[in-house]
């Protein structure tokens, strides 16, 4: 008993379990204020609430940063080390890792443009480079997305911006007809197609468009095809069947380029 109250008695020992509550404050807390949040935006409708969501993606990350500062900030304190003469201390060193921060910074920055100018949000499918993907949240300092076609989690920094494109539900497609098909038997042919593809599953619409080029070889008409972002390359594909069953059907070939030699004697 008498090791035991030793041990309470302990300045360190003291110390400690302050540090454990102020750990287990601060997480009861960020609890507490996190299903306020979800609660208080979590009863809207669904339509237009991506943005909303995003807002409180974004407001849970900034909230969780900042509690994890400030109990740091106060267990340091409790341990006996002044943080007002170390935030004081650290005024020549913060201008030093302000510039090796200055990505970080710049990140945050475009995390808040990207929200408030409604670049994209959670939900839409943008493509960055290579990578095109369907934005699962947007942080502080990174956005995350699923890449649409090998469904691997992404994490692209919010500074790039500038580099990333946001995937519309639109898919052209140009399909080559022979020259030698005249344009009513070839609209007929075309108006064909745009049912079939309008069947696929997941297209939510389909028509053709006209005339959009006069190629080498064969024109080139214009079918448009309308689905969300996320199924657009298994939608491609598909609808290029149906075309080419439709032309299988109406005994039409694909056109090619063709090369003639003449021979001169």
């Amino acid at each position: 008993m008498k090791n035991l109250n030793d041990l309470f008695s302990k300045d360190w020992f003291s110390k400690l379990i302050e540090s454990i509550l102020v750990i287990a404050i601060a997480f009861i807390i960020y609890q507490v204020v996190d299903i306020v949040i979800q609660k208080s935006f979590g009863n809207r409708k669904e339509i237009a609430n991506k943005k909303i969501k995003t807002y409180v993606r974004l407001i849970r990350s900034i909230i969780k940063y900042v509690m994890i500062i400030l109990t740091i900030l106060i267990i340091l304190q409790i341990n006996g080390i002044n943080v007002s003469s170390m935030v004081a201390g650290l005024g020549i060193v913060g201008i030093i890792l302000g510039f090796a921060i200055q990505d970080a910074l710049k990140d945050i920055i475009k995390g808040f443009d990207i929200i408030s100018d409604s670049y994209y949000k959670v939900g839409d499918v943008i493509k960055f480079k290579d990578v095109t993907g369907k934005v699962l949240s947007i942080g502080i300092k990174t956005t995350k997305l699923e890449d649409v076609n090998t469904f691997n989690i992404v994490s692209i920094s919010n500074r790039n911006i500038e580099e990333v494109q946001v995937v519309s539900n639109l898919i052209n497609i140009d399909v080559p007809l022979p020259y030698e098909l005249n344009i009513e038997g070839a609209e007929k042919v075309l108006n064909q197609m745009v049912q079939s593809i309008k069947k696929l599953n997941k297209v939510n619409n389909a028509e053709y468009r006209g005339v959009n080029n006069l190629a080498d070889s064969s024109i080139k008409y214009q079918i448009k095809v309308y689905t969300d972002p996320t199924n657009k390359v298994q939608i491609r594909r598909d609808s290029l069947r149906e075309i080419l069953l439709v032309l299988e059907d109406n005994n039409i070939a694909v056109p090619y380029n063709q090369l003639d030699i003449h021979n001169k004697d």
